[in-house]
């Protein structure tokens, strides 16, 4: 059984053990955290290891037309929305005179605004679980603690500014809980534009049938990769909802290939709030502070031997001057590009030999080359569109060509 408190709590620590870097200002800047867990049973079957595998920290997404054809921003980094305008922070080391974009201006003040054999791949058995800061639900309603009042309380909804994809109903605007409509797609707001990244509620439906992994880890992977439990840090919660907006929409989907399955985590929630959320952050705010605003850089770490620590902001890294946007020194560790890099060092690593099928006498060049030729990841990802999500935004073919 997963105790939620202990796992919000976790995940917590480990934040708060990491650098300053990239944090919020304690009181006056607020984010929002995600993580994911691995849980390993024992010997016994009694005992279970628990580890945080990632975690991640971000209130913005990039924008459509500042994406890199060369696959060189981290607009893949699952960082969630909000409506106010974001606000890089001041970065504690030293400054030099040239201009910086990425960061921001770091010198504001602080109150401103195959024909071979058959190959064996790889299972993987553990568990995973996600933990996550504010729920992922776009239309999650807030249900008041009973409590005796004068004028009786109704539910309402979270309202998150995301869009609803283009070619399907838009949210009807009515008061209180009819503001939003129910199970639709979301686009996350940018700064200021449009952006081609779906809702977290929408990605992690996604993930229950198509697995985590994404396509190009497949080509290794026998099974896809299912988180087993979603953990929701204290917030505004509807259980229904969660449950809709997470595991509902895709409970029909059928005739998926060998490897895949319509697999819904278990929902739980916790009683503890992350210290920097926005509420907490409101609670803890002085005057003097300037007002409340959302952190403008993102954290990203993983447990991993070298560079485990990746602080971006806008995409890049955080600090990077603008003489460098574009070129290698600006990239994230975690954009397209360099994850792609390491796929292609793990398939430069493998023995002809043990190749995996998908992988053989193909001519295979860019990020887009690869990702197709996962054919069962893709026959799932069809089977997935054409039944649960016809109006899912497909990727701009130009953005995935690079090699």
């Amino acid at each position: 059984m997963v105790d939620a408190d202990e796992i919000a709590r976790l995940c917590y620590e480990r934040f708060a053990a990491l650098p300053r870097r990239g944090k919020p200002e304690a009181g006056r800047e607020w984010t929002l955290l995600a993580a994911v867990l691995q849980l390993t049973r024992g010997p016994d079957g009694d005992s279970v290891k628990k580890e945080i595998v990632s975690l991640g920290t971000g209130t913005k997404c990039i924008g459509q037309t500042h994406m890199s054809p060369e696959g060189g921003d981290a607009s893949i980094v699952p960082m969630t929305d909000s409506r106010s305008e974001p606000r890089p922070p001041v970065d504690p080391g030293p400054q030099g005179s040239e201009e910086t974009d990425a960061g921001g201006d770091l010198k504001r003040k602080r109150e401103e605004a195959s024909n071979g054999p058959s190959t064996k791949l790889l299972r993987l058995g553990e568990t995973r679980t996600l933990e996550r800061g504010q729920s992922p639900a776009a239309e999650t309603p807030v249900e008041p603690e009973p409590e005796p009042e004068l004028c009786p309380r109704v539910p309402d909804v979270h309202r998150t500014g995301a869009r609803c994809v283009p070619g399907g109903p838009d949210d009807p605007l009515r008061p209180g809980a009819g503001y939003h409509g129910a199970g639709l797609l979301r686009v996350k707001p940018g700064r200021g534009e449009p952006t081609l990244s779906l809702s977290c509620s929408d990605k992690l439906a996604r993930w229950a049938v198509l697995g985590f992994q994404g396509a190009l880890l497949s080509h290794y992977l026998q099974e896809a990769l299912y988180f087993s439990v979603v953990v929701t840090g204290k917030c505004p919660y509807s259980g229904d909802v969660m449950h809709r907006a997470l595991s509902s929409r895709c409970s029909h989907v059928s005739d998926l290939p060998a490897g895949f399955s319509v697999s819904p985590p278990l929902l739980l929630r916790s009683d503890l709030e992350f210290p920097l959320s926005q509420a907490q952050t409101e609670l803890r705010h002085r005057a003097g502070q300037g007002r409340v605003s959302p952190c403008g850089a993102a954290i990203s770490w993983c447990n991993v031997p070298e560079q485990p620590l990746d602080v971006t902001a806008n995409g890049y890294k955080h600090g990077v001057t603008k003489k460098n946007l574009g070129t290698v020194k600006a990239r994230s560790l975690l954009c397209k590009v360099e994850l792609f890099r390491c796929f292609l060092s793990l398939v430069s690593a493998t023995d002809p030999s043990a190749l995996p099928d998908s992988l053989r006498g193909a001519d295979l060049q860019t990020y887009w080359d690869y990702k197709r030729a996962a054919h069962s990841y893709q026959r799932a990802l069809q089977q997935l569109l054409l039944q649960a999500f016809p109006l899912w935004p497909r990727s701009d073919r130009r953005l995935l060509m690079f090699r």
